[in-house]
């Protein structure tokens, strides 16, 4: 495997949350595949609704989402595959030679993208589809071969350990450091991480600032920390 994929994996496990763990992703994993777009969705798992969606090189990129939601997600051989086997797949694995430009999901959706060749992977956990990453390759490009399907596997498995892993400390922290603070408290102190100002979180809160200074000393001695910048630097991944 190549070494740029090796880093690529100490990077996504370097991530300290999830938002760190999509930025990741999305800014080494283009290259490597030889794609022009890109993007990872990741699914609440009781809805089945996106809860975050981040994708590169899509013009329009919100209204892409909502035609596929609409037209295209219900007819998507792809990632009905990947649903099923928990596995990656491009669309010459599941359709028949030349059935791709025939099927619903390109003549509704793709076309319109100039999506010539797709590929979608699955990021899983506790048993169940959480998420995927999809390519796309447009204009007159090489289809995906068995090597980028490999690697996809090998980027699924490690996107979802990864998840997994910051699941878990997520659990941890929310219950060695959260549970010291009151909802209010956790509220102020999110608010001081956005760089409000006590005023401003006064304002937000409809609390006197003189309430918000109380609030944080009660927060710094729970905490045993000294200041706001320490404060936040503890919660930070609770944040």
């Amino acid at each position: 495997m190549a070494d740029s994929l090796h880093n690529f994996f100490q990077a996504l496990a370097s991530a300290r949350n999830q938002r760190e763990l999509r930025l990741c992703f999305m800014d080494g994993v283009g290259e490597h595949f030889g794609v022009q777009r890109w993007g990872i969705y990741l699914l609440n798992e009781q809805s089945s609704h996106y809860i975050a969606v981040d994708v590169h090189g899509m013009p329009n990129v919100d209204t892409f989402v909502e035609l596929y939601e609409k037209v295209g997600k219900d007819v998507d051989p792809v990632l009905r595959y990947v649903v099923k086997h928990h596995a990656p797949a491009h669309e010459e694995m599941v359709l028949p030679p030349g059935g791709w430009k025939q099927c619903e999901l390109y003549q509704n959706c793709c076309a319109y993208y100039d999506h010539e060749h797709i590929m979608t992977g699955p990021i899983v956990g506790g048993g169940n589809l959480i998420g995927a990453v999809y390519f796309a390759r447009v204009g007159h490009t090489p289809a995906f071969n068995h090597q980028n399907i490999s690697d996809l596997s090998a980027v699924c498995t490690h996107l979802s350990a990864c998840l997994a892993t910051l699941g878990m400390r997520q659990t941890r922290l929310n219950s060695s450091v959260a549970n010291r603070l009151t909802p209010r408290e956790i509220q102020i102190a999110e608010l001081v991480a956005q760089g409000l100002t006590n005023a401003e979180i006064g304002e937000k809160l409809w609390i006197q600032e003189n309430s918000v200074k109380q609030a944080l000393k009660r927060i710094f001695r729970k905490l045993e920390v000294v200041n706001r910048a320490e404060m936040v630097g503890r919660l930070r991944d609770a944040l």
